[in-house]
Parts: structure tokens; C-alpha cells; sequence
């Protein structure tokens, strides 16, 4: 299988199980929120960020690995694989246990960090727990699934795993609604964790026959690898960036406001992580894909597909921007209530974090694909930026601040750093090349703004009464305004840009038969 096939692949089922899984959560969230309670949610969403800085503990092995992987998987070096596999497992099993030690040592301090809780601390304890067990699988059982991805397989984890969320979830409504007990709530995750974990790791050895699932030769593996071990160092500053980028934000609400203000904060995040993980699902196995490229040493073509993805990611990042700008508001009061709608500055926060993340997501996977995480200081850099100014404005805003810690950050590191660094050591040229390349785009994006803004003033009025049909009715007109205007200019002014079209409409007539 070719690997545009293998990428088609993994975006159609990714999609197909993502969308499914992002039309529960919203049904999902609704309910939780009306019987569990927005401080119950809260609570979850905040001990889930505690972990998701323990998880800090990984340092990027598997993003080092995956990294590592690309040539032999190239050359159908099954040794070479399993030797690299084997390390990945040392690694992770000497992880997962500092992260249960570190994880215990937290759990001791529960009783002063939410002292002031209305929940009973046998009840933290009990989610902190099993959620924590939930994580521990990843590292202790399933390690191996990391080979699915970097061989363009990651469609094999999403239909396991989105097959087992989607059915958690309804489990956990019928639970929620008839019994709405915390206890039962949570011990599903739990049981559907493990059951996920036995699944995977059974596909694993059926797909790859030939994987010594449990090495004997551990401790010469490491020794054999000490580049991983480099890159492993270097990632770990860019996990902490990562993390700090999104997941204190939970934490500093909670320490800053309150419980009820991260279950607030919490659905707007739903809608945007979720959007962006869907993004990810549609371009799911590029990044191994990328590396592949990479692999064969192809300049010539590591530069066309890299201008591609540039045209279609902006394309994608203007269009959910723009099209949530004019309905977002909307959406957060029929689905949850008024009381759950934020102010505008807030959700412009939210669209700019978002359309930044877009925007640099190519520039993301090449510089993953080459290898490059030596620009540690960069990684040091953005999270402090985050930290303090989200600290700072945080304290006398509330909510925005925290927001803008995370896109101030991001713009100073994501968009005018990284660009430089990728063009000056992956492909070994000039950054202005980037950045002259980007200003057709640049433009189009900006006059699409004003001319979709000019249309819907003018022609597309949303005063009338906004039902859910009228809803969907509006925001069906927005979007095929944005696709047209911003899509049409985009078209004109961009060659990448018309050459993905080109490519379109080739797969459009082989998938229809149409002449």
C-alpha cells in the first residue's frame, strides 16, 4: 500500500469513529453536567490535569522512538525493529513506575489542596486512583502499540479506541441517568481501560508475528542506542512546554477561581480540542508518512508535499475559525444554557490558540520528522512565557488572562520561531523562503476576513429566534460563504493551494467514476 493510501486510510476511519464519538460527547457533556454537577466535573477535569503532568515523566520517549523507527520500518528491518521496540519498553516500564511513586506522593496532599471541596476525599481518592491505573496501562501493556504509528497503522488504535470510548460513554449516561452515582461513573473508565489495553495489545501480535513482544536482552538494548537516549533528553523540555501550554490551564483556574470556572472553562475546550483532535484524525499518518519521505532523501519532494500541507492546513485553520467566530456562541446556548456562555473576548482567545495551533502543525510534523529537538531553550522559553503571563494576567482577568498566557506563547515560539529553525537545519535554507511563500496565503486569509464579515453583517442576519434547525441552518450558510470566498482566493493566489485541488477532484472522479 502506497503511502498516500496508508494516510487515506487512517484519516477515513479516524474521521468516521472521531465524528461519531465528538456528536456523544456533546450529548455526553450536557447530561453530565445537569445530573453530576458542574463541580463534580470540575473535579474530574482537574485531577485529569494533574495527571497529565505526571505524564510529563514519559520525556518523549515515544515521540523519540517513533522518530527512530522511520528508517528500519523503510527498510523492513524486523532485528532493528525489536531491538528498538525492546527499548521503548524498558524506558516506559521505568517511567511507569516513577509516575505511580510521584503519583502516590501527590495523592498525600489531597486533603490540603481540596480542603475546601464539597466531595468526600474517599471519593478524589477514588478518581485520582483509577484514573491513574487507566494511565499506568499505556506503559505497562500496550507500549508496543507505538509501532502502529510510526508504520502508518494508527487507524488500528483509533477503531479499537474509539470503539471502546464511544460505548464507555453510553454506559456512563445510562448510568449517570439512572443511578447517578460517581462511584459507577468512574469504575467504567476503569474497566473499559484495561479491556482496551488486553484488545490492543492481542492485535499487536497478530499484525506483526515477528515482534518479540517480551525481550530477554534488556540492559544491552539501552546501551545501544544512545541517540535515542539524546533525543529522549530533548523532547522532555519540549513535553513540559506542551503541557504547560494547555494542561495547567485546568490547574490555574482551579487555583485561581474556582471548580465551577473549569467545568465553564472546560466547554469551550471541549469544543476546540476536540475540533483540533479531528483535524488530527484527517491527517492522521502523515507525520510517519512525512518521515518516510524524509527517509529517501527526495529534496525536491519534501518540498512540494511540505507547501501542500502548509496551503491545506491553513485552508482548514481559516475555515473552523471564521465558521466558530460566527456560531460559537450560538452552539454553547442551545447545547448547555446562557449561563454557560463566556464572554467574546474569551472565545477569540480560543479561535486565535486554535488557529495558531493549525498553522504550525506542519511545520510540527517536519520538524519531528527530521529529528529536531535540540532548541531546548525554546521549549524553556514558551513555557515560562505561558506560565507567567498566565499567572500575571490570570490574577486580574480570570479566565482571558490564563487564555492569553497560552497564546502569547504560542505566537512567539510556535509561529516566528520554529519556522526559522526547521528551514535553517531540516531543509538547510533561508526562513524568508517560508515566509515569502506564506504571504499569498497570509493575504487571502486576511481579505476572506473582511469580506465574509461585510457578507454576514449584510446578507446573513441572525436576529431571529436561533432554534437548533435555525442553527444548523445559519451555520451551513457561513460555512459554504467561507469555503467560497476564502477557498476561491486561496485558489487564485496560491499554487500548493491549486495543485491539492487538482488533486481533489482527481480522487473525487476515481471514487465516483465520473468522467
Amino acid at each position: 500500500m502506497s503511502r498516500v493510501s496508508k494516510s487515506l486510510k487512517n484519516a477515513k476511519v479516524g474521521v468516521f469513529f472521531f465524528t461519531i464519538s465528538i456528536f456523544l460527547q456533546f450529548f455526553s457533556r450536557k447530561i453530565f453536567l445537569d445530573e453530576l454537577g458542574d463541580s463534580f466535573i470540575g473535579l474530574e477535569s482537574t485531577l485529569r490535569s494533574i495527571l497529565g503532568f505526571l505524564n510529563l515523566a514519559e520525556l518523549g520517549i515515544g515521540t523519540a522512538i517513533g522518530f527512530t523507527l522511520y528508517k528500519p520500518i523503510f527498510d523492513k528491518n524486523h532485528t532493528e525493529i525489536n531491538r528498538i521496540i525492546a527499548l521503548l519498553g524498558v524506558l516506559y516500564k521505568k517511567i511507569g513506575l516513577a509516575i505511580l511513586m510521584v503519583g502516590i506522593i501527590i495523592s498525600l496532599f489531597f486533603p490540603l489542596i481540596f480542603a475546601k471541596t464539597e466531595f468526600s476525599l474517599v471519593l478524589i481518592y477514588f478518581v485520582f486512583y483509577a484514573l491513574l491505573i487507566s494511565t499506568l496501562l499505556a506503559y505497562f501493556v500496550n507500549y508496543h502499540s507505538s509501532l502502529f504509528g510510526a508504520d502508518q497503522k494508527g487507524y488500528i488504535i483509533q477503531k479499537y479506541f474509539q470503539s471502546f470510548h464511544i460505548t464507555r460513554v453510553i454506559l456512563q449516561v445510562i448510568v449517570v441517568l439512572y443511578y447517578k452515582n460517581f462511584y459507577l461513573y468512574i469504575i467504567l473508565e476503569l474497566i473499559f481501560s484495561i479491556g482496551y489495553s488486553i484488545i490492543l495489545r492481542q492485535k499487536i501480535k497478530s499484525t506483526y508475528p515477528w515482534l518479540i513482544i517480551n525481550f530477554e536482552d534488556k540492559s544491552s538494548v539501552v546501551k545501544e542506542y544512545p541517540e535515542v537516549i539524546k533525543k529522549v533528553k530533548q523532547v522532555f523540555f519540549h513535553k513540559i512546554s506542551q503541557f504547560l501550554k494547555s494542561g495547567t490551564d485546568n490547574i490555574l483556574i482551579f487555583a485561581l477561581i474556582n471548580l465551577q470556572s473549569v467545568a465553564l472553562f472546560g466547554n469551550y475546550f471541549l469544543v476546540f480540542s476536540k475540533l483540533n483532535s479531528l483535524i488530527m484524525m484527517a491527517f492522521a499518518g502523515t507525520g510517519s508518512a512525512v518521515g518516510n519521505l524524509i527517509a529517501e532523501d527526495d529534496k525536491d519532494n519534501v518540498n512540494k508535499v511540505f507547501w501542500e500541507l502548509v496551503s491545506i492546513q491553513f485552508f482548514i485553520a481559516g475555515f473552523f475559525s471564521l465558521a466558530l467566530y460566527y456560531t460559537m456562541d450560538h452552539l454553547i446556548l442551545l447545547w448547555l444554557g446562557e449561563e454557560y456562555v463566556l464572554s467574546r473576548i474569551i472565545l477569540i482567545l480560543f479561535i486565535s490558540n486554535f488557529f495558531m495551533m493549525q498553522v504550525t502543525a506542519t511545520i510540527n510534523r517536519f520538524k519531528n520528522a527530521y529529528g529536531l529537538y535540540a532548541d531546548i531553550w525554546a521549549a524553556v522559553s514558551e513555557a515560562i512565557i505561558n506560565l507567567l503571563v498566565s499567572l500575571i494576567l490570570g490574577s486580574l482577568f480570570g479566565i482571558p488572562g490564563i487564555v492569553a498566557g497560552t497564546v502569547s506563547s504560542l505566537f512567539i515560539i510556535g509561529i516566528i520561531w520554529k519556522p526559522y529553525y526547521l528551514f535553517k537545519h531540516g531543509f538547510e535554507k533561508s526562513v524568508f523562503i517560508y515566509w515569502k511563500g506564506l504571504t499569498p496565503i497570509l493575504l487571502s486569509f486576511a481579505l476572506s476576513c473582511l469580506l465574509i464579515n461585510f457578507c454576514v453583517d449584510h446578507f446573513l442576519s441572525n436576529n431571529y429566534h436561533m432554534s437548533f434547525i435555525n442553527w444548523v441552518l445559519y451555520s451551513i450558510k457561513v460555512s459554504l460563504l467561507i469555503i467560497f470566498i476564502y477557498g476561491t482566493l486561496l485558489y487564485i493566489f496560491n499554487k500548493s493551494f491549486r495543485i491539492f485541488w487538482t488533486r481533489v477532484k482527481t480522487l473525487l472522479k476515481k471514487t465516483f467514476n465520473l468522467n
